[in-house]
């Protein structure tokens, strides 16, 4: 209880947030957290994979909500290539402090913040009773494999995977999983950091180029709808729709 006393002093609940470059969202979607200004000019969303989890939770939490993220980051640009959500199911596969999941609460039928962290999932959980009655019947925590989302067949109408990918192995396999539980038609959005030498974004060996993930989709039998290499500074988006 120490842990998550410590980082709800470093956060304002139910803080609606501005950025720049980064539209306002709608008075129906709150932000958890205020944006944390970071010390340093860039800070990385994550450490390389051999290093993940080494530091203190409270500096994992501060790095997944500082405001620069929202501004390389634009969240509600990345939201926004979803579609309409209302009526649907959406799962944030990675979904950390619940940086994208809470910024869809507001404007889905449920939201699915799924993780292989335990950390993760009980902070997932002391802010989902912080939201307003109607969202936390719209938020759940769900405790996955490395290996398996663990979501139902046909479960999610869309699915999101941001600065996660390059962490899971075995990816087409996953992908094949992650297939199964996707909804016809259901949408499979992923971003994640460019190749070459970024200020933000773990060093190149922990990335995998857009061309990997367009090939590794094809092979666990998604369909190619749109790829973006130009709207956010540091990361390619893929978007993808289950054949």
């Amino acid at each position: 209880m120490k842990l998550f006393a410590t980082i709800l002093c470093l956060f304002s609940v139910l803080a609606f947030f501005r950025c720049k470059n980064d539209p306002q969202p709608p008075a129906d979607s709150p932000a958890i957290f205020k944006e944390k200004s970071s010390n340093a000019a860039t800070v990385s969303e994550q450490s390389p994979v051999s290093d993940f989890g080494s530091g203190s939770f409270e500096s994992l939490i501060a790095d997944y909500e500082n405001k620069d993220r929202s501004i390389w980051q634009k969240p509600n640009l990345v939201i926004s290539l979803l579609g309409d959500l209302e009526n649907k199911t959406v799962a944030d596969i990675g979904a950390g402090s619940g940086y994208f999941a809470f910024r869809m609460v507001g404007k889905a039928k449920k939201v699915i913040g799924i993780d292989i962290d335990t950390r993760f999932i009980s902070f997932l959980d002391s802010m989902k009773v912080r939201l307003p009655e109607t969202y936390q019947e719209r938020f759940e925590a769900r405790l996955a494999k490395p290996d398996n989302p663990l979501l139902q067949p046909n479960e999610a109408d869309a699915v999101i995977i941001v600065n996660t990918y390059a962490y899971i192995d075995n990816r087409v396999q996953y992908l094949k999983t992650l297939h199964k539980g996707m909804a016809p038609q259901g949408r499979l959005l992923i971003v994640d950091f460019k190749k070459n030498n970024l200020p933000v974004g773990p060093p190149d060996a922990y990335k995998v180029s857009q061309n990997d993930v367009q090939k590794e989709l094809l092979a666990a039998g998604f369909a190619i709808e749109k790829v973006d290499k130009d709207a956010l500074d540091y990361q390619y988006i893929i978007i993808a729709i289950k054949k």
